[in-house]
C-alpha cells in the first residue's frame, strides 16, 4: 500500500546517544551528508499501489537498508542483527534507540518491487544526477567494459542435465497428473536397469528420447484438461517445466547454435568466455572517467552481444539525465562494422568511437584495398585490378557484410602480376577473388584514427573502467550472482553500482581539490 507507517523522529536522547558513539567522520555520516535519499521517494512511491495492501514500510528506510546491505555486504537478515546493536546503523537508518525493526523479509519484497519496472535503474539515473548537480560528471567521454559474474549452479554434464530436467517436470506435473508420472517413473526405472552397462553417449541418447516422449505426452494431457482457478498456478508451473525441457530438446537437435541451456536452476545463465571458459552473466558498464562515477549499467547473458550494448549503455544515460556524450572508448567488442555506423550516425547518437584496430594481417598477395570500386553505367559494382581488368558483378553475403567479386581465370592466365595477386599461381585455372566488406569505411575510420594523439591519450585513460570493475566484483562481492535469473541478477549488480558510485560522491565531494582521489574500500564496520 502507498501509505507508508511514519517514522518516529529521534528523541533527545537518542540524538545525544549517537553524538556520543556514532564519530563524525563514519562512512555513514558522510553518506548522509553528501546524498539525498528524500530525493528517491518520488521514485519509490511509483512501485505501491495506492490502495491494495497494508500500510508499507517508509520506503525511504528500507532503500537505506539496501544500501548498507550491498555496502557492507551483509543478507537482509545480518542487516537486522548488525541494527540491533550497531548505533551507527540505527543513526544512518533514522532509527531510534527503542525503534522496532522491519522483518528480514520485507528485503526480498522491496528489491522485487524494484526489480519488477526498472524502478531501481532509475534511482540508479536520480543518482548519477545529483552527481551532476555536483559538476562532477563530464560528458565528453565514456569508457565501456564488461566483466563476468558467475551463476550461482552447477556446471552440471549433459546426462546429469537432462536427469534434472526430468525430475523438475515431473515434480511439476504430479499435481495434476499423478498417475501419469508414476508410470514415467516405473518405466524410467525400467530404462536405468537394462542401460546401467552401456556407453555414455548410448545413456545419453536413451534418456534424452525418454524425455522427448514425455513431454509429448505431458502437452497432450495439459492441452486436453481444462483451466480453472484451482490449477491455475499448477498449470503455470508445468507449462515453464515444459518450456525448460523443450528448450534442452532444442539444444540437442541443434548443438552448433551456441545457446544452450546450462542449468534448470537459473535458466537465464549461459555458457561464456572470459579468459576462460564459465557459466553466467556480464556486467556491462559505462563511466565517465574524470569523475570515475559509473553513468550506466546492464546485466546480459554471459553469451551476450557486448559489443552491441553499447547503444543500451549510451541511450540508457541520454534518456535518463537529457545530456549529450560525446565520444565512447571501448575494447575488441567494439571493432563491429554495424555497431561503429550506429554508433557514429550524425542522426543518431553522433559519437566519436575510440576502438583499437586488429593487428595488421601479414599478406603475400594484393590487398583489397589495392581493387578499386567502380559502378558502372547500368548501377553495377564492379572491381578494377591493380592490372586493369575488370571483375564481374558482386554477390552478396549478408552474414559476412561482404561484397564477393570475382574475376575471370583467362582474366588472370597472362597477367604480368600473377606471382603477387594470386595465392597459388601456379595452378593453371586460378583466379583472384576479392571480398569487399560494406562497413570497409568504418573500419578505415579505426585504422586512421588509431594513428592520432588523441587515440593514444584515450587509450591511456581506458584502464580506469577495468580499475572500476576490479572494485565492483571484488572489493563488493560482485563476482558471484546472489540470485539466479536474469532480472534479479541485474539487481545485484545496479546495488553494488550504487554503492560504488555513492563511495565515489563521498570522496569527491570530501576531497574536492583531488579528482583522481583513491577510493574507499568498504570496511566490516566504516570507514
Amino acid at each position: 500500500m502507498l501509505k507508508a507507517i511514519p517514522l518516529e523522529p529521534l528523541s533527545e536522547l537518542d540524538q545525544c546517544v549517537y553524538d556520543l558513539v556514532v564519530p563524525p567522520d563514519h562512512y555513514l555520516r558522510k553518506v548522509k551528508a553528501c546524498i539525498d535519499f528524500e530525493q528517491f521517494r518520488p521514485r519509490l512511491l511509483a512501485s505501491y499501489h495506492p490502495d491494495l495492501g497494508r500500510p508499507a514500510v517508509d520506503q525511504v528506510l528500507m532503500l537505506k537498508i539496501l544500501f548498507v546491505c550491498f555496502h557492507y555486504h551483509l543478507s537482509d537478515r545480518a542487516v537486522m542483527a548488525r541494527t540491533t546493536t550497531d548505533m551507527a546503523f540505527r543513526w544512518f537508518l533514522g532509527l531510534g534507540l527503542k525503534s522496532a525493526l522491519p522483518d528480514h523479509t520485507n528485503g526480498t519484497h522491496f528489491r522485487q518491487r524494484l526489480g519488477g519496472d526498472q524502478t531501481l535503474q532509475q534511482i540508479f539515473q536520480d543518482l548519477v544526477g545529483q552527481a551532476r548537480a555536483h559538476g562532477l560528471v563530464n560528458d565528453r567521454l565514456r569508457l565501456k567494459d564488461a566483466t563476468h559474474i558467475l551463476a550461482d549452479v552447477a556446471d552440471l554434464r549433459p546426462i546429469a542435465l537432462v536427469a534434472q530436467v526430468r525430475e523438475d517436470l515431473w515434480q511439476a506435473a504430479k499435481p495434476l497428473f499423478p498417475d501419469t508420472v508414476s508410470e514415467q517413473q516405473i518405466r524410467y526405472e525400467a530404462l536405468q536397469q537394462s542401460s546401467a552397462e552401456l556407453p555414455d553417449d548410448e545413456r545419453l541418447a536413451l534418456r534424452v528420447n525418454f524425455l522427448r516422449e514425455a513431454v509429448s505426452i505431458l502437452e497432450a494431457q495439459l492441452a486436453a484438461r481444462p483451466a480453472t482457478p484451482d490449477n491455475g498456478k499448477a498449470r503455470q508451473r508445468l507449462h515453464s517445466a515444459l518450456e525448460i525441457a523443450n528448450k534442452v530438446l532444442y539444444d540437442r537437435d541443434h548443438p552448433k547454435e551456441g545457446d544452450r541451456l546450462v542449468s534448470t536452476k537459473d535458466s537465464d545463465a549461459r555458457w561464456g568466455m572470459h579468459g576462460t571458459y564459465y557459466v553466467g552473466f556480464m556486467a556491462d558498464t559505462a563511466m565517465d572517467p574524470v569523475s570515475e562515477i559509473i553513468t550506466a549499467i546492464n546485466v546480459l547473458p554471459a553469451n551476450g552481444a557486448e559489443g552491441e550494448d553499447a547503444l543500451n549503455l549510451i541511450r540508457q544515460e541520454e534518456e535518463a539525465q537529457g545530456n549529450h556524450v560525446q565520444g565512447l572508448s571501448m575494447d575488441g567488442a567494439g571493432y563491429n562494422g554495424p555497431l561503429l555506423r550506429e554508433l557514429t550516425d550524425p542522426q543518431g547518437l553522433n559519437l566519436d568511437v575510440t576502438v583499437p584496430p586488429p593487428a595488421p594481417r601479414t599478406r603475400t598477395m594484393f590487398a583489397p584495398d589495392r581493387f578499386p570500386l567502380t559502378v558502372l553505367a547500368d548501377g553495377t559494382p564492379v572491381l578494377t585490378c591493380p592490372a586493369g581488368q575488370t571483375s564481374g558483378p558482386g554477390q552478396d553475403n549478408p552474414k559476412k557484410h561482404t561484397m564477393l567479386y570475382r574475376f575471370k581465370a583467362k582474366q588472370c592466365a597472362h597477367c604480368p602480376l600473377r606471382e603477387q595477386c594470386l595465392e597459388h599461381p601456379e595452378r593453371e585455372k586460378s583466379r583472384r577473388t576479392v571480398q569487399k566488406n560494406v562497413y570497409q569505411a568504418e573500419y578505415d575510420k579505426v585504422a586512421e584514427k588509431a594513428k592520432t594523439p588523441e587515440y593514444q591519450a584515450t587509450r591511456r585513460v581506458h584502464p580506469k573502467i577495468e580499475r572500476k570493475l576490479n572494485e565492483l566484483v571484488r572489493h563488493h562481492h560482485c563476482r558471484r550472482a546472489r540470485y539466479r535469473g536474469l532480472a534479479k541478477v541485474l539487481v545485484q549488480v545496479i546495488c553494488t553500482a550504487l554503492v560504488v558510485n555513492v563511495k565515489r560522491i563521498v570522496k569527491l565531494m570530501a576531497c574536492p581539490n583531488v579528482p583522481g582521489a583513491l577510493m574507499v574500500r568498504a570496511e566490516p564496520v566504516g570507514c
